[in-house]
């Protein structure tokens, strides 16, 4: 909201990015949003809409737009079959150790044609949320 405010100053994104410690590419993302969202709030204060109503759709107006984020890279029948391999005993699988790493559960599930590759770290992740 303090971009926001100090737009409303007059303020350049410079100034503003300066004094609040943001990039400039944040004030003018928040600018624009702003700007895009004019419309909508002259229309309702045309209306006779209560303050709180007013405040609820200025808000909502501002607020970040759902990002799907990148698919996910592994299905969860790869992870269960992950997870799957470390539960089994790693000698059963020709490995000479007696607990599983997450180096050995991922070239294991290459070899198996689980995945076509996967990072030691990526299992580790996989194994610590169980």
């Amino acid at each position: 909201m303090q971009i926001i405010v100090r737009a409303l100053e007059s303020c350049t994104n410079t100034a503003i990015a300066q004094e609040l410690d943001v990039d400039r590419g944040a004030v003018r993302l928040w600018r624009d949003r702003w700007q895009a969202a004019t419309e909508r709030r002259e229309v309702l204060e045309a209306e006779p809409v209560s303050d709180h109503e007013l405040e609820t759709a200025i808000i909502d107006s501002l607020r970040d737009a759902y990002r799907s984020g990148t698919p996910a890279k592994f299905s969860a029948e790869q992870v269960v079959q992950l997870v799957a391999i470390a539960c089994e005993d790693p000698q059963a699988s020709g490995y000479p150790v007696s607990h599983w790493t997450p180096k050995e559960v991922a070239a294991e599930a290459v070899k198996r044609g689980i995945v076509e590759n996967i990072s030691e770290r990526q299992v580790g992740r996989f194994l610590k949320r169980g």
